[in-house]
């Protein structure tokens, strides 16, 4: 630290600038060396494979470090998963296009859920109220049939409701309702969510609201 820096610091700074000289990685030489495995294979065998017809090579990737990926799940080869022991897949979920999965904590999507090109899923943060600013956990949540769209962040903690529906561009700090349609910076809530019923899915959960047609009404 220059002189120049040191004359502004007031009473305790000094060792508070000490104290965050010290600090020191949670992790394990166990925990790096395995991640660092993992960043060797998805550069050299999970980011050059083509984007359709290897979601199946993918997964086993995944699976080999210990992900629980469940049955037609899709990760494309662009994705960023920092852990992949922290990443759960229920059936048919999908993870896009340059997706980073900053997976320290748990992260889980269920079944049919999607989370679309360059999302954000940060499950780690650092306490700024805390000096040195220590880290921060909490796991994240997508539910069955919640559809996270293009580019958002997800914040640590976060439990993303059944069905709900996250709008482009936009930041979710805290838990979205299940089966709400919601954007922003923060988001707020727009409307429910409502399927149509021309266009059923296969095997709807008990919560789910078909929307009626004109004549029904």
């Amino acid at each position: 630290m220059t002189e120049k820096r040191m004359d502004k610091m007031v009473p305790g700074d000094q060792k508070v600038a000490q104290d965050i000289g010290k600090m020191r990685s949670p992790y394990g030489l166990l925990n790096k060396s395995v991640r660092g495995l993992w960043a060797l294979v998805w550069l050299l065998l999970f980011r050059p494979t083509p984007r359709v017809g290897f979601h199946g090579w993918r997964v086993f990737l995944l699976r080999i470090f210990g992900a629980k990926i469940g049955s037609n799940c899709e990760v494309y080869p662009s994705c960023r998963i920092w852990a992949p022991w922290n990443l759960t897949m229920n059936d048919f979920s999908v993870l896009s296009d340059d997706v980073d999965c900053y997976c320290q904590a748990p992260i889980k999507l269920g079944i049919h859920s999607r989370v679309s090109q360059y999302s954000y899923l940060c499950s780690a943060s650092h306490d700024y109220e805390v000096l040195p600013m220590t880290m921060i956990l909490g796991p994240i949540t997508i539910g069955d049939y919640a559809w996270v769209c293009a580019d958002v962040y997800v914040g640590l903690g976060v439990t993303i409701g059944e069905g709900a529906v996250v709008g482009s561009r936009s930041s979710v700090y805290k838990d979205v309702k299940p089966w709400s349609v919601v954007a922003g910076n923060p988001v707020r809530f727009i409307r429910k969510r409502i399927v149509r019923p021309d266009r059923p899915m296969k095997e709807p959960p008990p919560t789910i609201q078909i929307r009626k047609s004109r004549k029904e009404k």
